[in-house]
């Protein structure tokens, strides 16, 4: 097994006043060498937007692109012709493919919001851009992991899809519980990105905001230290 640890003080940090953002890989003006992907997973960006601001309409291609909403409200709106919200518990899902654009505004004109936007090299170049949305229940991951993406080959009425073969999961332990995480491909690595509380991956203790890669392994094994929320992300490496 091989592992690479990402303590959450580690990451890369730019506030620019309506934007407070923590990198854990090399973004934008933050550049590490030693951090600039692990396998197909190449951004994980934790985002504070301020109350009314957000990001304009900027371009994006050839990325699949996940945003998964934390806290508050983000208003999307792109080329594609989508004017949606995004709320805690949705996740939305895009191919940015030949080319998109878009933009995201915190809607609340008074309070901030908390989201992790993650990219993933796709698989197939200069496909047909492509946008989804969907809501989990909190309840699907409880004690349990949660599958929120999964390559379009395997996807399943309740999960999102990407060009790519990765599978997002989600899951809550309770204090003192032990999940186990089977590999669909055992070429693939495992990223671990704890959104909350404190867990154990063999001899690595990982609290909030730390991350953990690891390859060259069927099966990842969790212990939670204390009430926590973990998000995986399951990667070609």
């Amino acid at each position: 097994m091989k592992t690479v640890l990402h303590k959450a003080d580690t990451r890369g940090h730019a506030n620019h006043g309506w934007l407070d953002t923590h990198h854990s890989f090399s973004f934008a003006s933050w550049y590490n060498p030693e951090r600039l992907h692990f396998g197909e997973l190449r951004v994980l960006n934790d985002d504070i937007v301020a109350a009314g601001k957000g990001f304009g309409l900027h371009p994006h291609d050839n990325m699949e692109i996940v945003t998964i909403m934390l806290d508050g409200t983000l208003e999307h709106r792109d080329s594609m012709g989508h004017t949606e919200q995004l709320h805690p518990n949705e996740v939305q899902a895009m191919s940015a493919g030949t080319g998109i654009q878009h933009a995201e505004y915190n809607a609340s004109k008074t309070d901030s919001l908390n989201l992790l936007q993650i990219w993933v090299f796709p698989d197939t170049h200069n496909v047909e851009p492509r946008y989804n949305q969907r809501k989990f229940d909190p309840k699907g991951r409880q004690g349990k992991w949660q599958f929120l993406v999964a390559p379009k080959q395997a996807e399943e009425e309740t999960t999102l899809w990407l060009h790519q073969n990765t599978w997002f999961a989600r899951a809550e332990l309770n204090a003192g519980g032990n999940m186990d995480y089977k590999l669909h491909d055992q070429t693939n690595g495992a990223y671990l990105f704890v959104i909350g509380g404190s867990i154990k991956v063999g001899d690595k203790q990982l609290n909030r905001r730390d991350g953990l890669g690891i390859s060259d392994l069927d099966v990842v094994k969790i212990e939670a230290s204390e009430d926590s929320d973990v998000l995986l992300i399951e990667v070609p490496m």
